[in-house]
């Protein structure tokens, strides 16, 4: 169990009382009232798993099956499984959002102090916390100097963290105690515990054999024990977690799994006893099978969208981008490829989000008649890319549907499957030379978060090319405020959210509850807003 704070947690810790209660339980409930049947599944599967699980076990080996592999230079980005999956076992956060809203609580920091003027934050760290060692044995203590140097790590461009803007703006770092850090900032910042929920807290002396894959070392419940490219990442248990009791499983083998089918396959004959980034339609008829269940990962949405490069022929001109916005029928892509497990969107935020806007998120539906218009009054499209990841089934679904949509509006794409990392390398390098679709996540955060950090949206470099002054604007004024209630908050997102429908660099499809497939005997599952996998209460149950 985590230790009593050092002193009262305050209300200066977030102090965003309206903020908290929009991000609580009502988001939790919203979001289970739009999975609808799925939803449905979902529960009764989780139902039946925990009646059936009993006390927990320790020992025994999980087995995990995801759908891409660790690229260690994309650590710190949050962009793939094995990212994800390394990052949830292996390292630890100072503080931790709770799924179902954004209100910090303690991990490795135990209590905080936000100065009234917002340009600083006090941190209280545990003192009972020591790195991995080698071969189980203790590492050394964690201090505040790991802290300063995980957060001015992540704020190095090399590593490309979607919140370096964040980190960047840290200006001083007081570590005169061990157990004590203070941030000072270069103006307040909105989206402050954002960083300290997302950066893991990383080990200064093996750094760069992290960055060659050859080492990984934290502070969390297990410890990196060996990766074979292409086919596993393997973990143990941590034998001096700061959590005395746990975890409870001695090793996690994750295994990199492309075939969705072959996927269900391993779990169906108990080769795997949890899989990641199935179809929906493949977790939803594991969730109402026997002996299965499907997990919702409530609070870790996902919105799909359809990106453009605005500098490329063709796109460049905004009627194109609304003749697309137009054309796609959103609601039938959370019917057929998101099985119902969400509901569509045209501004980036879940409906939870302070952001949330029910009439601007009208603004395009589907209207073949406006589309046509539209690229009658262009003339000649040019035929245009269209890159997707390709072993990921539901976008590869939802691109075949709107090739077909926009061929209806007069719009010609050729679909270009790309595999993940030469994907996501072009998403950071703002190189798609025409449109793409996939996830973007962020937006169950501060909402100031999204636009001055995730790819997509960065409103200084993005991975559209889109350049404006007035959304950098609104992007800055939403960042900088003292808390995301503050007041003129609402002010500054209706003017965020105006320039986001204005600009339509990014068309926003729907927003979706991502969701896992277990075998009954897979217990304890846990997962952070980021969708990360949380291993440290789950048990393989006899």
């Amino acid at each position: 169990m985590i230790r009593p704070a050092a002193r009262p947690l305050t209300a200066t810790s977030l102090d965003r009382r309206t903020f908290v209660r929009g991000l609580g339980l009502g988001g939790l409930v919203a979001g289970l009232a739009v999975t609808g049947l799925a939803g449905c599944a979902s529960a009764v599967g989780e139902q039946r798993a925990a009646a059936a699980g009993g006390a927990p076990v320790r020992g025994g080996t999980l087995s995990v099956a995801g759908r891409s592999d660790l690229v260690p230079g994309n650590f710190f980005t949050n962009s793939n499984e094995g990212v994800t999956t390394i990052i949830g076992l292996v390292y630890d956060s100072l503080i931790r959002y709770p799924n179902d809203r954004v209100e910090p609580q303690p991990r490795l920091a135990t209590a905080w102090r936000l100065a009234p003027d917002g340009l600083s934050l006090t941190l209280d760290l545990r003192d009972d916390v020591t790195f991995h060692g080698t071969g189980g044995a203790v590492g050394r203590p964690f201090t505040s100097k790991d802290v300063e140097f995980s957060l001015r790590t992540y704020a190095d461009p090399r590593w490309a963290g979607q919140i370096r803007s964040t980190a960047a703006a840290i200006t001083g770092y007081d570590t005169s105690d061990p157990h004590r850090i203070v941030l000072t900032f270069a103006h307040p910042l909105s989206n402050i515990f954002d960083l300290l929920d997302t950066v893991p807290i990383v080990d200064s002396g093996s750094l760069d054999a992290l960055g060659r894959g050859e080492a990984f070392v934290g502070t969390g419940p297990f410890r990196f024990e060996s990766w074979t490219p292409n086919s596993r990442l393997t973990f143990v248990r941590n034998e001096h977690y700061r959590e005395p009791d746990r975890p409870y499983l001695d090793r996690v083998q994750f295994t990199i799994v492309t075939d969705s089918q072959a996927a269900v396959a391993g779990l169906r004959s108990g080769q795997y006893d949890l899989v990641s980034g199935l179809p929906y339609r493949d977790s939803q008829t594991l969730g109402s099978t026997a002996g299965f269940h499907a997990i919702s990962l409530q609070g870790a949405e996902l919105q799909s969208y359809v990106g453009t490069n605005v500098t490329a022929p063709g796109l460049s001109d905004r009627r194109v981008r609304q003749a697309i916005a137009y054309a796609i029928d959103r609601q039938r892509i959370v019917d057929e490829v998101l099985r119902g497990s969400g509901y569509p969107v045209n501004l980036p935020w879940p409906k939870y989000s302070p952001a949330w806007d029910e009439r601007k998120n009208a603004t395009f539906g589907r209207d073949l008649a406006k589309a046509k218009a539209l690229v009658a009054e262009v003339g000649a499209v040019p035929v245009i890319p269209f890159n997707f990841q390709a072993d990921d089934a539901a976008h590869a679904a939802i691109a075949q549907i709107v090739q077909a949509e926009l061929a209806e509006a007069g719009i010609t794409v050729t679909l270009a499957p790309l595999e993940a990392a030469q994907f996501v390398k072009q998403l950071i390098g703002a190189q798609f030379p025409g449109i793409w679709t996939t996830y973007h996540s962020w937006a169950q955060y501060t909402p100031a978060n999204l636009t001055v950090s995730a790819y997509p949206f960065n409103a200084q470099k993005n991975a559209s090319n889109y350049v404006s002054p007035a959304y950098q604007q609104a992007a800055s004024a939403a960042w900088q405020l003292p808390g995301a209630d503050a007041p003129g908050a609402r002010a500054a997102y209706d003017a965020l959210n105006d320039q986001l429908l204005d600009g339509l660099f990014l068309i926003e499809i729907g927003v979706g509850v991502r969701q896992l497939a277990a075998a009954d005997r897979a217990q304890g599952i846990g997962w952070t807003k980021r969708g990360e996998i949380d291993l440290t209460s789950a048990y393989r149950a006899v």
